[in-house]
């Protein structure tokens, strides 16, 4: 049976050269980074020629480049660290975040009784900004924790101007840049964020990898401790091989970026297409959305919904309701519940997001598949 893979908002397949060039660290560079040797000092090398590289494609100083085991931990670290070093009383955020950013806030309400504001999202997902233009006058020491592209509709948030709002009312804005990392160009000496996060895994990298950018002139206090890793920020030994991966990832992602956006935009477009072909009453969820990801309702009846991906993984295609992080959930998606009627959470939504290496035919797959049940 061939397998199909439409869930690339959760995870991407890793390119072969990056599995290429982590063989090759791996057998090459074996030293502990911390070590003063000249083999440990060739594995610390490796590291910070991957800083640099990734620091390249964003724009920024390789100093304000932190490595992670994933953007989940980059987010507790610097939401945490901003209440508990800053002195952040209150953080505005949106009840559509990822949940490492959401379950991270709650507790830091928990524990410290800071004050919490969520922006409400239309029909379409899209943020109410008249509300933060509102919240940003009051003068209480304030964190924006909004993310870039929702990792379940696509929606895009509009990070420069929320960027100039949070500057202007000397508010600190840190960005949830998942879902975008490698699959377009951000310039972080034009877009005013103080941090943003990212794993590997989203653009064709290694699982287990991340990293956070700190604005220079900011300076967290650990997490983790231990160490004197990553400036002292970040204790452990780091994963040679992983971050060069995560290097060689990104530089990929961004040396075929103006190519695969066309690839991936045109079968997205062409997915809609023949969804609307066979299913006319079919509807979008979210209006100005990422290039590669999907969200529909189709408009099956409500004995279906709940063996529709199972039906789907019968015949080898991989598709979500949500985020992979819930997608085994009986719960509606989070996000959805925020955006749609009663009535339309009732009827199967699926999220269907693509890369290069998916195909017109395998849409077509997909669409008489999905036509069957």
């Amino acid at each position: 049976m061939q397998k199909i893979y439409f869930d690339n908002a959760a995870t991407t397949p890793i390119r072969q050269e990056v599995i290429d060039e982590m063989v090759r660290v791996m057998q090459t560079e074996y030293g502990n980074p911390s070590s003063t040797h000249s083999i440990g000092r060739s594995s610390k090398a490796v590291i910070e020629t991957s800083r640099k590289t990734i620091a390249k494609y964003l724009h920024c100083n390789a100093s304000e480049i932190v490595f992670t085991s994933n953007a989940t931990e980059a987010t507790n670290w610097i939401v945490r660290s901003a209440v508990r070093d800053f002195g952040i009383k209150r953080i505005i955020t949106s009840k559509v975040e990822h949940h490492a950013t959401l379950y991270t806030i709650l507790a830091l309400q928990q524990e410290y009784g800071i004050q919490v504001e969520y922006l409400s999202v239309n029909h379409e997902g899209v943020l109410d900004y008249n509300k933060l233009t509102s919240l940003l006058s009051d003068e209480t020491k304030t964190l924006v924790s909004l993310m870039h592209v929702n990792n379940e509709t696509g929606v895009v948030n509009d990070i420069k101007r929320i960027g100039e709002m949070c500057h202007q009312n000397k508010a600190l804005f840190h960005c949830d840049t998942v879902q975008s990392i490698g699959k377009t160009e951000l310039d972080l000496q034009q877009l005013p964020i103080d941090f943003i996060v990212a794993s590997a895994h989203k653009f064709h990298g290694p699982k287990g990898i991340g990293f956070a950018f700190v604005r220079k002139s900011l300076v967290l206090q650990p997490m983790i401790f231990g160490g004197e890793q990553e400036k002292g920020w970040r204790a452990g030994t780091e994963s040679v091989h992983q971050i060069a991966g995560m290097a060689k990832a990104l530089e990929l992602s961004h040396d075929y970026l103006a190519a695969e956006t066309i690839i991936i935009g045109d079968l997205k477009e062409y997915c809609l297409k023949q969804l609307r072909n066979a299913f006319p009453e079919i509807k979008v969820n979210g209006s100005n959305t990422f290039y590669n990801i999907l969200n529909v309702i189709l408009p099956f009846s409500s004995e279906k919904t709940a063996m529709i991906l199972f039906n789907l993984d019968m015949k080898g295609i991989a598709v979500s309701r949500g985020s992979a992080c819930q997608s085994g959930s009986i719960k509606p998606s989070h996000v959805l519940a925020e955006m749609l009627t009663v009535e339309e959470l009732a009827k199967p939504s699926l999220r269907i997001s693509f890369s290069h290496y998916n195909t017109k035919k395998e849409i077509d797959y997909f669409v008489e598949t999905l036509k069957s049940i």
